[in-house]
């Protein structure tokens, strides 16, 4: 299984850099010189189209950049432009992860509950704005719940029953 880390949407310059907009919640480790990445042509294909080396990263204005081994020319990296990066569930570890931590596909699709076990609804998407996630939560029925990861709010993860309780403070509903 793979996950997606992101999408490369342009080419930058001359040299074979790649303009990404990342969608992984480790962009440092994931698109460090030598990891493994494989290329997709849409989020939803299951078998990739090839396999690459990140050979050098960096940030700018908003955006990873991204030159991958043996691809060094804007020619040669043009038909990479509109597709999609992941990365292989084997090189996922939780040796990553401190405790308190998730990658992101552990947490999207959990049910949430508030501490007396109703469903509040399921986690769809996780957004990064800042200082802290948060966690946009699907309710049937009713707008989404923009869910602050703070400790306040987070009572507890638990991935093997798949939920999240959450206590829901004043004016977050």
């Amino acid at each position: 299984m793979y996950y997606n880390v992101g999408k490369i949407v342009n080419t930058h310059g001359i040299r074979g850099e790649l303009r990404i907009v990342s969608t992984t919640d480790f962009p440092e480790e994931r698109f460090k010189k030598g990891s493994q990445l494989a290329v997709f042509k849409t989020e939803s294909d299951s078998s990739p189209l090839q396999s690459v080396t990140v050979a050098s990263a960096r940030q700018h204005k908003g955006f990873t950049l991204l030159t991958f081994e043996g691809y060094d020319d804007i020619n040669a990296v043009l038909p990479f432009k509109g597709t999609v990066l992941k990365v292989d569930e084997a090189q996922l570890t939780d040796n990553d992860l401190s405790d308190g931590e998730y990658y992101y596909h552990q947490i999207i699709g959990l049910t949430v509950v508030d501490q007396a076990g109703n469903k509040i609804g399921t986690v769809k998407e996780i957004m990064a704005p800042g200082a802290n996630d948060v966690w946009v939560v699907s309710r049937p029925g009713q707008s989404e719940l923009l869910l602050p990861v703070i400790k306040q709010v987070v009572k507890k993860v638990d991935l093997e029953n798949q939920q999240v309780v959450v206590e829901l403070m004043e004016g977050l509903d």
